[in-house]
């Protein structure tokens, strides 16, 4: 929710995703996208249909990030998003919601909830860090030598 911008995490955050679109190519991963939405009226349901229109028609898989979600390390979350990828999922769409978290109806639609962890997180951090383990992640997929093995 709300607009990327021009500040540090932003960037991060887009770097991150440029990152995993160039190593996940070759491994049927990507592109990777951050979508910005911006809901016409204030409140969940309106940041609901803001967040639907963005994801589209195309089936995705949904993976809510939410304060009560399930929170994963770094390789149990590259083995995620192997298995879904090896499943048949094509589309992985991660939803973060604005300051009071997503509408209980959308969060009722995703397949998943993922936690970053029992502290509260800007939402500029919370992309750069979700944007960070996704490129964490195809790079353990593709191999890579991970510090924490």
């Amino acid at each position: 929710m709300g607009r990327l911008g021009r500040d540090p995490a932003a960037a991060l955050a887009r770097g991150y995703a440029e990152r995993a679109t160039a190593a996940g190519r070759s491994l049927g991963l990507g592109p990777v996208e951050i979508l910005e939405v911006e809901a016409r009226k204030p409140g969940k349901p309106a940041e609901a249909e803001a967040l639907r229109a963005a994801i589209g028609a195309d089936p995705a898989y949904l993976i809510a990030c939410d304060e009560h979600g399930g929170a994963h390390g770094s390789r149990a979350f590259a083995d995620r998003i192997g298995r879904l990828r090896d499943s048949g999922e094509r589309r992985l769409v991660f939803l973060i919601g604005g300051a009071d978290g997503l509408d209980p109806a959308l969060l009722s639609e995703a397949r998943e909830t993922l936690a970053f962890g029992p502290q509260t997180w800007p939402h500029a951090l919370a992309r750069a860090m979700l944007s960070e383990q996704v490129y964490r992640a195809v790079t353990i997929l593709a191999g890579s030598p991970y510090h924490r093995d």
